[in-house]
């Protein structure tokens, strides 16, 4: 039995409403969305001439995404059902005040093919792919289908919904367990469980089909393959209108709790050039499956044998998209508003090099001492790092609370450098230096992975957690005080200025003294 997602139902869905290959000068975007990837966007927007319109709900009233915007309007009370995902009232905000296109960032209306529908119906531009090519790679079935035309490796296992227990059962037996049931809609988690016998199937099944019904309003599940320890590597895609698609490398997204990143970094500690350039291939092979224009993502799993296999196709931009900036040099957003007005790629495949390393930390109030819960509060203390290769994505200062109705990234911190070795250095100052105080954080646990041997020697999966980590390993401080360090500093030369050495203290000496009441000043 298919799913309600089968790729010729998709197929015949959306025969003659692709969207037109025409010139189209944006000069004003609305971007439907809020926090650091509202400001990212604007501010790329700013540096093309193009007007920008913030929208926003009562929790973000004075939030700085709305002060940076040109204009901004109310959407409704902070529930994101109640504002952010009314698609009617944006469209009608962007009818009112001549908007020409919509960013939707990540999240909420990022992957909603209705709201693409519904824009071009209005006549505004989507900045993002067609809705074919988000309802075609939103279901794990229909790009699998998609997919394996083009030969791209597949997990082994169903390539089809089922819903029989006993049939599964007998699925599932002859893959050889464990297997992994997975919600055919959705992602981030959701409808999956892993089996390890038999014995469990069923109530395991039971309860993906219960989980993915209530979170995707789809019970559709379909049954692979487990790949124990693999790496989550995603390959950063761009493509236009006119049949150029090209990939800008790799990411390594492994640093994971349930199954949501928090570390990651371009290029791979892993991929030798050969398995760059077939991963490379094979996602742009993906994007053709799925007739694909913008900016996209496709994510891999790959093997303790380097054997990679496609796990599925982001139809939006990335959070850490960052990293592939840094290391290719170019602006992600700029490159999918050209394409949104109609213009070929700005650069050719062998234009792409990668320069230096990047990583990325997503810095969220949450608490790793305590299974990574979330936390809520306000930001008594908050001070980015500077200096080269250092890079801050967020949208909080110093009092603003971290909203409880929305994700609880507080800002994303990025570094680059020459090499992998010398961005974990750089990325461990950039953390000593962030300064936050008010909400439980995860500065100190990124602080910890880039402390790690198998980190450090790239020798690590999506089990890099569950392996390594105990929550004990934050309980002895790390310094990430400047403020007091230099009050310290400060003293002590003073101190010196003033009364100079004790009677037979010398110079290092007294310095070593500053040491220890540093350390116990922690």
């Amino acid at each position: 039995m298919l799913g309600m997602y089968d790729v010729d139902i998709i197929e015949k869905k959306y025969v003659g409403l692709r969207d037109p290959n025409v010139m189209n000068k944006i000069k004003k975007i609305l971007v439907a969305n809020r926090g650091e990837i509202a400001i990212r966007v604007m501010r790329t927007c700013r540096e093309m001439g193009i007007r920008t319109v913030a929208v926003y709900s009562d929790a973000d009233r004075n939030a700085l995404h709305v002060r940076y915007a040109d204009e901004a309007y109310h959407l409704g009370p902070p529930p994101s059902r109640e504002s952010y995902l009314l698609v009617d009232k944006i469209i009608e905000i962007c009818k009112t005040h001549q908007v020409d296109a919509v960013h939707p960032g990540y999240g909420f209306l990022s992957e909603r093919s209705e709201f693409a529908t519904q824009l071009a119906a209005a006549n505004i531009i989507f900045i993002g792919p067609s809705a074919y090519s988000m309802d075609l790679m939103g279901s794990k079935i229909a790009s699998k289908q998609a997919v394996e035309k083009f030969g791209v490796p597949l997990v082994p296992g169903l390539k089809e919904a089922i819903t029989d227990i006993e049939d599964a059962k007998k699925v599932a037996d002859k893959i050889g367990f464990p297997v992994l049931i997975k919600a055919s809609a959705g992602g981030g988690g959701k409808g999956m469980r892993i089996v390890n016998n038999l014995e469990e199937f069923e109530s395991q099944m039971h309860m993906a089909q219960s989980e993915a019904l209530s979170s995707f309003g789809d019970d559709a599940v379909f049954i692979e393959k487990y790949v124990a320890s693999p790496r989550h590597i995603e390959i950063q895609l761009m493509a236009d209108n006119h049949g150029n698609v090209c990939y800008l490398f790799e990411r390594d997204c492994s640093i994971q709790r349930r199954h949501q990143k928090l570390v990651e970094e371009a290029p791979s500690a892993v991929l030798t050039p050969e398995l760059r350039k077939q991963m490379g291939e094979a996602a742009v092979n993906v994007a053709k499956a799925a007739k694909y224009s913008g900016a996209g993502t496709v994510e891999f799993l790959l093997d303790e044998k380097l054997n990679f296999y496609f796990l599925e196709m982001n139809t939006r931009l990335q959070v850490e998209h960052p990293v592939t900036e840094l290391i290719t040099g170019l602006d992600l957003v700029k490159e999918q508003i050209r394409v949104a007005e109609g213009h070929t790629l700005s650069f050719t495949q062998d234009d792409l090099k990668i320069n230096g390393h990047a990583m990325e930390l997503r810095v969220c109030a949450e608490d790793p001492m305590n299974n990574f819960l979330p936390d809520i509060g306000t930001l008594t203390t908050y001070r980015v790092p500077q200096g080269p290769g250092i890079r801050v994505d967020d949208c909080m200062e110093e009092g603003m609370a971290i909203p409880i109705y929305y994700d609880n990234m507080i800002a994303k911190l990025i570094v680059w450098a020459d090499t992998r070795e010398n961005a974990i250095e750089k990325m461990k100052r950039a953390i000593t230096e962030y300064r936050i105080s008010g909400v439980a954080n995860t500065l100190h646990f990124g602080h910890w992975v880039m402390e790690n041997e198998h980190f450090i020697k790239g020798n690590f999966d999506t089990g890099f957690i569950e392996k390594y980590f105990k929550p004990e390993y934050l309980a002895t401080p790390f310094d990430n005080n400047l403020e007091e360090a230099l009050s310290i500093i400060g003293s002590y030369i003073f101190s010196n200025q003033t009364t100079g050495p004790a009677k037979g203290q010398t110079d290092a000496q007294n310095q070593s003294g500053w040491y220890r009441n540093r350390r116990e000043l922690r």
